[in-house]
């Protein structure tokens, strides 16, 4: 009913050969995955700085900034220019940085990262401060 299989397939190895494609292990791949949620935390960051300028945001920035070029070897990441934002957007942006600081601190600590899960559940309560405070001026207002 089905055709047999005529070639060797390609997803299995045999005993005592190395495969040609490289693998990383759990602890690079979780580096990788830490410093892309630092990065993307980083970038919100800068895009919240541009309507709500404040030192708290400058520090964060280059806090992270210096953890993601930590775990990328000394790579610096990409930075988002600041800009004068909408206003209507800063409680999107601070709910989007409070999630990407969550997962940041999850997989921080799965690899035992101290620094980077301090700074990580630092900037959450950080978001989560600004989101409470926003909701008071708005049903206060």
């Amino acid at each position: 009913m089905y055709e047999p299989i005529r070639t060797k397939s390609v997803h299995t190895t045999m005993a005592g050969t190395t495969s040609d494609f490289p693998h990383r292990s759990r602890e690079e791949e979780l580096d990788i995955q830490l410093a892309g949620h630092l990065a993307a935390l980083l970038a919100v960051t800068d895009e919240l700085r541009g309507p709500e300028p404040s030192a708290d945001l400058d520090t964060a920035a280059t806090r992270l900034e210096q953890q993601v070029a930590r775990l990328r070897g000394g790579r610096t990441p990409a930075r988002a220019a600041t800009s004068a934002g909408h206003e209507s957007r800063l409680a999107a942006l601070h709910k989007r940085a409070h999630s990407l600081a969550g997962r940041a601190l999850v997989v921080a600590a799965s690899r035992a990262d101290t620094k980077a899960a301090i700074l990580a559940a630092e900037r959450m309560e950080a978001h989560a401060a600004a989101l409470a405070e926003e909701q008071e001026l708005s049903t206060a207002g």
